[in-house]
Formats: structure tokens, C-alpha cells, sequence
């Protein structure tokens, strides 16, 4: 095996996990440790149900982890927090989320879906967890 298959290997196996751990509604905690002088870089871990998965994101990511624990995410101009968890959702949920009912994160109930009862299915997966900071 090659180290590049290695690699994507251990990014599947973190996909897993995580699928096991994060179901669509669920809340993501985010944890800022670090933001550059420019603002450019920022360190964020993630946590769950009181536990740091922060390793298993990097991984499914395939972002780099800073020195102090926290996940390197570059940018600004946005909430970076949320950025790193509708990428997340996107890597566990890339061909859709089906809609939990009442209280469903999906974009789509703000751009028109006013139809929570019946099951159906959202195609962009970055809305199926929510994010809020500690």
C-alpha cells in the first residue's frame, strides 16, 4: 500500500467514526485557541457531547492540527467556526442529509421548503449539524 492510499485509508476510517458519533441536527461546539495578528489563521478545536474530536476532523479534513490542539484553518471574512463545520458536514454528508422534521438546519427551509413533516431529502450536506461556539 502506498502512502498516499494510507492516507486516504485513515481519512475514511475518520468519516466512519465521525458518522457513527454525528447525526444530522446534531450540535457542534467550536473552541477558538488562536487567531493570527493579520486574523488569517485561526486554531479551532471541535468538540462533541463533551468530547475533543477535533483529531478525527483534522482527519476527514485532511487539515493540518497547531500546536496547541486546535485545527489550522486559513481565511477571513467570515465565521470560521462555521466554515470548518459545514466543511466537516459536507465530507460526512456529501450527497444530502434526510430532513429531521421541526428545527432542521437546511438552507432549504429559508429559500422556500416550508415542508417539515414529510421525509425528504437535502442535497447540500453542509447544513446537517449545527455549529455554536464555547
Amino acid at each position: 500500500m502506498t502512502k498516499k492510499q494510507l492516507h486516504e485509508q485513515e481519512r475514511q476510517e475518520a468519516i466512519a467514526r465521525l458518522k457513527e458519533t454525528l447525526k444530522p441536527g446534531d450540535t457542534v461546539h467550536t473552541i477558538l485557541r488562536h487567531v493570527s495578528r493579520s486574523g488569517m489563521m485561526w486554531h479551532i478545536s471541535v468538540i462533541h457531547d463533551m468530547q475533543d474530536i477535533t483529531y478525527l476532523v483534522a482527519r476527514a479534513l485532511d487539515e493540518k492540527r497547531a500546536d496547541n490542539g486546535g485545527i489550522k484553518v486559513g481565511g477571513c471574512g467570515m465565521d470560521m467556526g462555521f466554515g470548518l463545520v459545514y466543511s466537516l458536514s459536507c465530507a460526512l454528508y456529501p450527497a444530502g442529509f434526510e430532513c429531521h422534521g421541526k428545527g432542521c438546519n437546511s438552507n432549504d427551509h429559508s429559500n422556500g421548503d416550508r415542508v417539515y413533516t414529510t421525509p425528504h431529502l437535502h442535497k447540500d450536506g453542509g447544513y446537517a449539524l449545527r455549529q455554536r461556539w464555547l
